[in-house]
């Protein structure tokens, strides 16, 4: 009789700078959940992409969207800043999956320029593409910030946590 088979527990790493977040975001994040044991959500200093929230109110906006996902699905997520390569990030975090959302061509475009980088610097780590669902696919971060600034009406793009914080900053 052979021992029993142990496996590790399934981590992955769902990358982003999420200024803000998303209700695609959340979906994403949602069904990744469903995907593995473990779920770090890892949100981008990313300072070139000149952020309307800060890095700790972005953190803590995914962490109030990630704590409603956790008690819905059971899988921990946990919140956390980055600033370094994505692979060190994942390594860093015991994920051997990646996982991107895609939305439409451009995102793919993209996608697979950062698969094929983050593939040769580890060829351990694999990236995993959801689909955005047919309700979230024109929904982008940059949109939402520029609807906000404008004016505009963006209840229907961000939680009301979200939006408070968006609202508050602008």
């Amino acid at each position: 009789m052979g021992s029993p088979v142990v496996s590790e527990p399934k981590v992955g790493l769902y990358p982003g700078t999420f200024d803000p977040i998303t209700n695609g975001h959340r979906d994403i994040i949602r069904r990744a959940a469903r995907l593995v044991d473990r779920l770090v959500v890892a949100v981008a200093q990313n300072i070139g992409k000149e952020p309307v929230l800060g890095l700790d109110e972005r953190i803590d906006c995914v962490r109030h969207e990630a704590a409603e996902i956790t008690a819905a699905t059971g899988t921990p997520i946990e919140v956390i800043g980055f600033a370094n390569l994505l692979v060190d990030c994942a390594r860093e975090n015991g994920a051997g999956l990646i996982i991107r959302g895609l939305r439409v061509v451009a995102d793919f475009d993209y996608e697979v320029q950062m698969f094929g980088m983050n593939h040769r610097l580890d060829p351990n780590i694999e990236t995993v593409f959801l689909m955005a669902t047919e309700r979230h696919q024109f929904i982008s971060s940059r949109l939402v910030k520029e609807v906000a600034r404008l004016g505009g009406d963006i209840a229907s793009f961000v939680s009301p946590h979200t939006l408070q914080r968006v609202l508050a900053r602008l």
